[in-house]
């Protein structure tokens, strides 16, 4: 199923108005989103807060899966593994990027990571698994 970006964008706002991120682009199987960095998502060191750069990859595969299941609301994480592996710049935006690994029935494993603006090394790394809920429950 196609989903655009503006139709993911315009999912998240209505559906997930919560969200933080800003969706920049999106292709079957991958979403890209970014994240202005504020005060609020600082913790002691001026360094982002690990939760911050969870919420970030989580939302990134979220939309990567929506753009292969559809703008399905009740689709989750069950699990995720992240790796913090260098201080984000503080002044950088950090931009998250999902990519969908294997997509089976019920389940989706994608991969997600996590970069400061304008930079190439990771700043995170994760995999996640979604469950897709059965199409009578999907709504």
């Amino acid at each position: 199923m196609k989903v655009t970006t503006e139709a993911l964008r315009t999912f998240f706002v209505e559906q997930f108005p919560q969200a933080p991120v800003i969706i920049e682009e999106s292709r079957e199987g991958y979403c890209r989103v970014r994240l202005k960095v504020g005060d609020e998502h600082l913790r002691p060191g001026s360094t982002v807060a690990g939760p911050v750069m969870v919420w970030i990859v989580d939302c990134a595969t979220y939309g990567a899966v929506l753009t292969e299941i559809g703008l399905v609301p009740l689709a989750v994480t069950t699990s995720m593994n992240i790796n913090f592996l260098r201080k984000p710049d503080a002044e950088s935006a950090l931009i998250g990027e999902a990519q969908i690994l294997k997509r089976g029935r019920r389940l989706v494993v994608a991969e997600a990571r996590v970069m400061s603006a304008g930079k190439e090394e990771l700043v995170a790394h994760a995999t996640l698994t979604y469950s897709i809920p059965p199409r009578d429950e999907a709504v």
